[in-house]
């Protein structure tokens, strides 16, 4: 149920996201939720550690060969800088202006999509230019289905804070809307910290074979 109560900066609480019970408890699930993700991507790891550059072939290609360390870092510093945008649309949250933490989440949703826009690009230019297809061997399989849940993740975290941001656009802030905003931005950065680990095991490991 919504908490009616009126607000104004001056009584909006410094940590609203848990000022409230319902609000604790959804933030201890997304950290249960979290856990259980954390598990499911070590897996992903380990197995593409596992199948890395293995080849059919010698003919085949290997991660030397496909990845391109420019593109990459384009969509790492699109990531991190969307991180830092919803870092801002928190500290708004927290004191009490709507009209500002719309517009920081707007941002990170903009750099999301650039994000999500060159990895779909990047995965066009694999499989149609380079011939480095899903099914072209264990290696193909294992860097695709690793980097590709994680775009999954981020597909998943543009629509969470897209149906956020329309939901509530004439509501303003509250107990009730303020914890989904936050737990939102949490899962941004779990999204953000992933791909730093896939940038240095996927894209860094992979220029030095």
């Amino acid at each position: 149920m919504a908490v009616e109560q009126q607000f104004t900066p001056e009584t909006w609480p410094e940590t609203p996201e848990r000022a409230t019970l319902e609000g604790k408890n959804k933030f201890l699930g997304l950290w249960f939720f979290l856990g259980g993700e954390t598990v499911l991507f070590a897996s992903f790891f380990a197995t593409y550690l596992a199948l890395k550059d293995k080849v059919p072939n010698s003919d085949s290609l290997t991660s030397t060969d496909v990845f391109g360390l420019p593109l990459a870092f384009a969509m790492t510093m699109l990531l991190l800088t969307s991180s830092v945008t919803s870092v801002y649309a928190v500290y708004h949250l927290r004191n009490f202006n709507y009209k500002k933490m719309q517009l920081w989440f707007i941002i990170t949703l903009l750099l999301g999509l650039g994000f999500f826009a060159l990895e779909i690009y990047e995965f066009h230019h694999y499989t149609t230019e380079l011939g480095f297809g899903f099914k072209s061997s264990a290696f193909s399989a294992a860097f695709y289905t690793l980097v590709g849940f994680h775009g999954g993740h981020v597909l998943f975290g543009l629509g969470w804070i897209t149906a956020l941001l329309v939901r509530n656009a004439k509501r303003g802030l509250s107990l009730y809307n303020a914890p989904k905003f936050y737990l939102a931005s949490i899962y941004w950065h779990f999204i953000d910290v992933v791909w730093v680990f896939i940038f240095t095991v996927v894209y860094l490991m992979g220029m030095v074979g």
